[in-house]
C-alpha cells in the first residue's frame, strides 16, 4: 500500500496530510490561506525539514491569483507572509531556504513589472502566482530528485550492513517522496536486500512509532519498534550494523541538528564502533552557520512532555525542559549521505567544496 503524500498542491489549494493523526487516521487539511499553513507547520501537521520548506513555499502563493491588491500592496503581503512562515520553526534551515528562494522570485517579478499599465495591474496577481508556482514546483521536484539520489548513493551501505537503527522520521512523510534516511533502506529493500530496521519510538511526540513504523509497514520492510532507552541494549547485543538519521540543519563544520535523542545515538555508535550516518539534501547544509553551537534550538510546549498522546503522564505543574532538537558534533558522524555523494568525515573544507 502506498505511503500518502505529505504535501499536495493542486488547483490553487494546498493539501497537507495531518501527521498528528497518524497512524490511525489519514486526513488532509485543505489550506487556502497562509494562516492555515502557519498553523499546520507550528502544530506539526506537516514536519520534516524538506516537507515544511515545500509547504511554506506553496503557502506564499495561496490566494494571490484572485487578490484585489495592487502590485505594491501584494508584494508587501508576500514579504509579511515570508516573515510569519519563517518564524514557525527556527531550527530547520530548509524552511527559510525555501521561503527565501520563492521570495527572490517575487522581488525580481516586482522589479521587472514596476511600469505595469492599469490593465496589466489587474492581472498582476495571477501572473505573479504563476511565477511563484513555478518556483515552488521546482523546489518540490528538486527535493524529489535529491531524495532518489540519496537513496541510490546510500543503498550500498544497507547491502553491507542490513541491520539498521533509525530515529524519528526521515522517510516519505518528511519530504516530497521516498525520504532521506529511509531512502537507502527502501531502495535496498526493493533490490531484495534482507533489511531489518530498529525504530526508536522518539519521545515525546513518537514520530518513530507513529510515522516511521507506519511507513516501513506500508512498504513491507521488516522492522522492530523499540523505546528510545533500549538503543544501547540492542547495540550491546550486536543487533545493529548501522545507524542512519536525517537532519534539520548541518552547520558549515559538519555539526548536525536533528531530532532530540540523535546525539545519544551518535555517542553510543562511537562506543560500540557502529557507523553513524546522516542523510540529507544539500539544501540542509547551512554554510552561514559556522558551528552547531550557533544553531537555534526550538523549544516546544511543556504539555508535549507532560502528556502522551493527549493523556496526562506527569504532574500538571512539574517543570519541563523540551528542546525539539540536539546537535551532534561532526567528529561523531561517519558521513553525510547527500544527492551529490557520501561525504566521509564531514568538515568545513569538504562541505564548502560540496556546496
Amino acid at each position: 500500500m502506498a505511503i500518502p503524500k505529505s504535501v499536495v498542491f493542486d488547483s490553487g489549494k494546498l493539501r497537507i496530510l495531518d501527521q498528528t493523526l497518524l497512524p490511525g487516521t489519514e486526513v488532509y487539511l485543505e489550506c487556502t490561506s497562509v494562516e492555515q499553513v502557519v498553523r499546520a507547520i507550528s502544530n506539526l501537521s506537516v514536519r520534516g525539514a524538506p516537507a515544511i520548506g515545500i509547504a511554506a513555499a506553496y503557502g506564499l502563493i495561496l490566494g494571490l491569483e484572485h487578490s484585489s491588491l495592487d502590485s505594491t500592496a501584494l508584494q508587501q503581503e508576500i514579504r509579511d507572509r515570508a516573515v510569519r512562515l519563517k518564524a514557525t520553526r527556527p531550527t530547520a534551515v530548509n524552511l527559510c531556504w525555501a521561503v527565501d528562494r520563492v521570495l527572490v522570485v517575487a522581488e525580481r517579478f516586482y522589479d521587472q513589472n514596476a511600469d505595469t499599465t492599469v490593465s496589466e495591474e489587474e492581472r498582476y496577481g495571477a501572473r505573479l502566482a504563476r511565477a511563484l508556482r513555478q518556483a515552488a514546483d521546482s523546489i518540490f521536484d528538486e527535493d524529489r530528485k535529491a531524495c532518489r539520489l540519496i537513496g541510490e548513493n546510500g543503498r550500498h551501505l544497507i547491502r553491507q550492513r542490513p541491520r539498521v537503527l533509525t530515529h524519528c522520521n526521515a522517510g516519505s512523510l518528511a519530504v516530497s517522496e521516498l525520504g532521506t534516511a529511509l531512502a537507502p533502506i527502501y531502495l535496498a529493500h526493493q533490490q531484495g536486500v534482507p533489511v531489518h530496521v530498529y525504530v526508536d519510538e522518539t519521545r515525546p511526540l513518537l514520530q518513530g512509532s507513529r510515522l516511521t513504523a507506519f511507513e516501513l509497514g506500508r512498504q513491507g520492510v521488516d522492522c522492530t519498534l523499540i523505546s528510545d532507552n533500549m538503543a544501547a541494549h540492542v547495540m550491546s547485543l550486536g543487533q545493529v550494523d548501522l545507524v542512519i538519521v536525517g537532519a534539520d540543519r548541518v552547520a558549515a563544520n559538519g555539526d548536525t541538528a536533528n531530532k532530540i535523542g540523535t546525539l545519544n545515538l551518535a555517542i553510543l555508535c562511537d562506543h560500540f564502533n557502529i557507523p553513524f550516518y546522516v542523510a540529507c539534501p544539500c539544501s540542509t547544509i547551512d554554510l552561514g552557520t559556522d558551528t552547531g553551537s550557533q544553531i537555534e534550538i526550538e523549544e516546544r510546549a511543556p504539555e508535549e512532555v507532560r502528556q502522551v498522546l493527549g493523556r496526562p503522564s506527569a504532574p500538571v505543574d512539574v517543570a519541563v525542559f523540551n528542546p525539539a532538537f540536539d546537535v551532534t558534533p561532526a567528529a561523531l558522524i561517519t558521513g553525510l549521505i547527500t544527492e551529490k555523494g557520501i561525504i566521509k568525515g564531514p568538515n568545513a573544507e569538504k562541505l564548502k567544496l560540496l556546496i
